[in-house]
């Protein structure tokens, strides 16, 4: 008997530096690697490629204390993005108001993902779950099983599963689990976790850091996951964008 396995969606990642497209190993800000001045033109690259939906980082309002030149140029990158390209977007990096929060809506992002401020006042994120529902996503980024805050600068004494089931009723739109780790690294994803979150959250879950290889795309959708997001894999060569969608999207 031969097991269905649903479609998964793929996600390039976009991540946004000083207006650039950068991709960081680890998290780590010292180790940048520059692969575009044109964001916009990297989506429509992308796009071009297959790209049904795209995933975009704010680098500097990730991370706590990040230049103001960064963050606007960033915004200003995304909206550049958005118009050059009519797939739907989902952003993440420095959202840790309403202001913030509207300001992207209204930009025309469709959801949002929000990671430190879900962590640190969990009435505020069930709140802004509640008025946005269904564009809302709980990034968990995790070092060890435990939760990585402030554009993983800081690593918290939550478990990252706690952080999951806590919002487990909330109308999101998914979780995005990113095994930092495993981020920029190219040595495949973190399998026993994306299996751990698969079976114990009732959410969507989106997988990050370390899709790799076609096989890669495989067992995260084997494992149940939604979709996973793929960044320096695709920037360095060693994915092409068709064959992750073609696997992503076999039948059987």
């Amino acid at each position: 008997m031969v097991v269905s396995v649903a479609a998964m969606e793929v996600w390039p990642a976009i991540d946004l530096r000083g207006g650039k497209c950068v991709r960081l190993r680890q998290g780590d800000y010292g180790q940048e690697t520059v692969f575009g001045d044109d964001p916009a033109a990297m989506a429509r690259r992308w796009c071009d490629a297959g790209a049904d939906r795209l995933h975009l980082v704010d680098l500097d309002g990730a991370r706590l204390g990040g230049p103001a030149d960064g963050q606007s140029a960033n915004l200003a990158a995304v909206r550049a993005i958005l118009e050059a390209v009519n797939v739907p977007c989902q952003l993440g990096g420095g959202i840790r108001d309403a202001l913030a929060v509207r300001r992207a809506l209204d930009l025309g992002v469709s959801r949002l993902v929000v990671g430190t401020r879900a962590l640190k006042d969990e009435d505020w994120f069930r709140g802004i779950c509640r008025a946005h529902p269904g564009q809302l996503v709980l990034g968990i980024d995790a070092r060890d099983g435990r939760v990585a805050v402030e554009g993983w600068t800081e690593v918290s004494d939550r478990g990252a599963l706690e952080l999951a089931h806590n919002f487990s009723t909330e109308p999101l739109a998914a979780l995005v689990v990113t095994d930092i780790s495993k981020d920029g690294m190219l040595a495949g994803p973190n399998l026993q976790t994306i299996r751990e979150f698969v079976t114990a959250v009732p959410l969507p879950i989106i997988a990050s850091g370390g899709v790799t290889s076609l096989d890669d795309v495989r067992q995260v959708r084997a494992l149940g996951a939604s979709g996973c997001i793929i960044g320096r894999a695709l920037y360095e060569g060693q994915l092409r964008l068709e064959d992750a969608l073609r696997a992503a999207r076999e039948t059987s």
